[in-house]
């Protein structure tokens, strides 16, 4: 097993998913934490991004849905929600290397070549089985659960979100999934988009339980947000987990241009590194970490760099 050092997924089809400025999850997100890595003394193995096949878009999402991205790819004109995600010339593929980098990664993990892998341009939690929504084209999320339990068999896994945006199209699309445990730690809804993600829901009908919101008020720093891995700690325990999905948005962190949380970056990099620490605990380390959202360039380069230390370690 070739894991003593983690994986990044990263390379010049990473770019592709970026709207047109100015959208906020442009390119210059991306280009600010590539030049960084680039000039870095890399301690880790990079794998270059992968574009998923059709068949594989359909573990999640509907066929029709699938069709309306092909062909708005073409002409790149319209939206492919009701106004916040703008198609673009080439979004099909570009949305396709997101998800098909976050299946290789599964695939690197579940393989035992690595027991941590890192895929930047990934997390798009947002988008619905029939839909686009909040700059999110195809759910990769979702496609990698599905895919788990076909090509691997795994059973129960557990989703965790910290970005400052509530999961919703991962959360209700799994709401009465007795075998996917999530919790998420996101920005309160009444301040925030989407305007979901509220204490009460716990899953529903025998998934209740099954699901854990902890919306944080703007503001919440540090202290907020390490408080609240320690409930993330104890619903982990609750269960027997095979696999840990860890969407990372960086958008928490202080001076995000669209959201009101205020971590620090040494305060997001402890959760991301505990959150590694209990994959060891709970389920031999398999932990894929996704890059998720964040709108500020500075902060996208310094949380992606802090997350591939600590894979690193």
């Amino acid at each position: 097993m070739k894991n003593s050092k983690g994986c990044i997924i990263w390379g010049k089809e990473s770019f592709l998913y970026s709207f047109p400025e100015p959208h906020p999850m442009n390119r210059k997100r991306l280009e600010s934490f590539g030049l960084a890595f680039k000039e870095q003394k890399n301690n880790g193995d990079i794998e270059a991004p992968k574009i998923c096949s059709y068949e594989d878009l359909l573990l999640f999402h509907t066929k029709d849905y699938v069709e309306l991205v092909v062909n708005k790819s073409k002409t790149g004109e319209g939206f492919l929600d009701y106004g916040d995600t703008p198609a673009f010339l080439g979004c099909f593929e570009a949305a396709s290397y997101v998800v098909g980098s976050t299946l290789k990664g599964v695939d690197l993990i579940m393989e035992g070549r690595y027991k941590r892998v890192f895929v930047p341009m990934a997390g798009l939690h947002h988008a619905r089985r029939n839909t686009a929504a909040g700059f999110c084209i195809f759910n990769d999320i979702g496609v990698a659960i599905e895919y788990l339990r076909k090509r691997y068999g795994v059973k129960d896994i557990l989703y965790v979100d910290i970005d400052a945006h509530h999961g919703d199209g991962v959360f209700y699309e799994y709401v009465k999934d007795p075998n996917v445990y999530i919790a998420d730690i996101h920005e309160d809804g009444r301040f925030l988009y989407p305007g979901t993600g509220k204490r009460e829901e716990r899953g529903e009908g025998n998934a209740f339980g099954t699901k854990l919101n902890i919306p944080l008020l703007p503001g919440a720093s540090d202290d907020e947000l390490l408080f609240a891995f320690e409930e993330v700690k104890n619903f982990a325990w609750e269960f027997k987990i095979e696999f840990i999905v860890l969407q990372a948005g960086v958008d928490g962190l202080a001076g995000d241009p669209i959201t009101h949380l205020n971590y620090s970056i040494e305060g997001y990099g402890k959760f991301v590194k505990n959150m590694v620490e209990l994959s060891s605990e709970i389920c031999g380390g398999k932990i894929l970490i996704l890059g998720g959202g964040g709108y500020n360039p500075e902060n996208t380069k310094k949380g992606w760099l802090m997350i591939w230390s600590i894979i690193n370690e």
